[in-house]
């Protein structure tokens, strides 16, 4: 095996924890709200049906090749020819995914804090510091992820009791006023994000409690649902029927945070801890690229392909949209239905493949017998 490292199934729950919000929590709302109103909240309980199916697929598949990441079991199921194309697939997809994830934290960060920082300086300096901790391997990605997401989910705790004087309950209402359609047309564009737990299918052979990978991975897939339901709900009470107005929804609810005249602009906190959990997710993803790279190109060590890969990926955001709004269109529009045929999609045929494949070698061995 190519790495060395090992993480326990807790560790890599929390890995994907950020790894689906860490975006999703400034786009999605808006996205949600355009076509759910007020049934915002719903949203995601709807979307996470894929993630839940995404994470049983991925762990079904490890339980027939519990040594092998998805780029080397593609070949043990589709032979070395098909298998190959799949994987170039699969990493061609998470090059771009991540340079789109790179742009829109560059975006973010330029329009709102850096205006006068060029795109490229912004975005360059995340993928470096995010080529170090790949380079050090899983193990390091997992432990940074143990610090920073525990105080992640305090300030979005924090945020939300802040905002509760800014917050009217009647927003919410009438629930379900045109029935169930309007939240599940709302959970399209969040699905995106749901399946992007198949990125355990490259954590999965370095989990040392391997029978816990499922539950961790749940565990993972619920917290997350909870989570933008939670922020959806907060957005929705304090921004209501404007909330598909505001780019950046969540963001645009924090700056009514006002105590006493005394606790006010947190933005910049807010803005700091944002970046860390961006940080773990890039990284997730670089990772899972770089790993993946290695082992389809056959390489004995993945670490001094990271570097390359990593400027590949500052030319990748840099080509994935000529601006913001080109980029929201692409995210708001065809993204969805991209990400669910390639994360979700292409391993559930895998998976038919290779347990037919296990059925007919047994039904082989037992006529032989």
């Amino acid at each position: 095996m190519i790495e060395k490292g090992k993480i326990s199934a807790m560790q890599m729950g929390i890995m994907m924890y950020p790894t689906i919000t860490a975006t999703a929590i400034l786009l999605v709302p808006a996205i949600t709200a355009r076509y759910a109103k007020q049934d915002m909240w719903l949203s995601p309980f709807w979307a996470s049906l894929i993630g839940f199916l995404t994470v049983y697929i991925a762990v079904q598949l490890h339980h027939l090749y519990p040594q092998k990441t998805l780029i080397e079991y593609s070949e043990d199921i589709l032979g070395k020819f098909l298998g190959k194309a799949i994987g170039f697939i699969f990493l061609f997809f998470y090059l771009h995914a991540n340079g789109i994830i790179i742009r829109e934290y560059g975006e973010f960060v330029v329009g709102n804090f850096l205006s006068h920082t060029p795109l490229v300086v912004v975005m360059g300096s995340m993928i470096l510091v995010c080529s170090f901790a790949v380079r050090s391997g899983v193990e390091v990605i997992g432990r940074l992820a143990e610090v920073i997401v525990p105080v992640v989910i305090i300030l979005i705790l924090t945020n939300i009791i802040l905002l509760i004087p800014d917050m009217k309950v009647e927003n919410m209402f009438p629930i379900m006023e045109k029935g169930i359609m309007p939240s599940l047309m709302g959970a399209i564009i969040p699905q995106g994000w749901f399946t992007e737990f198949l990125l355990i299918a490259f954590l999965l052979p370095y989990v040392d409690d391997r029978n816990k990978g499922k539950k961790w991975g749940m565990i993972s897939v619920t917290a997350v649902m909870l989570t933008l339901s939670l922020i959806n709900i907060a957005v929705l009470f304090v921004l209501g029927g404007i909330t598909s107005r505001f780019l950046y929804p969540a963001f645009s609810a924090v700056r009514y945070v006002s105590i006493a005249d005394f606790l006010e602009h947190i933005e910049a906190i807010v803005m700091a801890l944002w970046v860390a959990g961006v940080f773990v997710k890039i990284a997730v993803f670089y990772y899972a690229l770089v790993l993946g790279t290695a082992q389809w190109l056959n390489l004995s060590d993945y670490r001094p392909i990271t570097f390359p890969i990593g400027f590949l990926l500052l030319l990748f955001a840099v080509w994935s949209a000529p601006n913001l709004i080109e980029l929201t269109h692409f995210l708001g529009s065809s993204s969805p239905f991209y990400r669910i045929s390639i994360q979700t999609g292409i391993p559930l045929i895998l998976l038919f493949i290779a347990k037919w494949r296990r059925k007919t070698n047994n039904q082989k061995l037992t006529q032989q017998g």
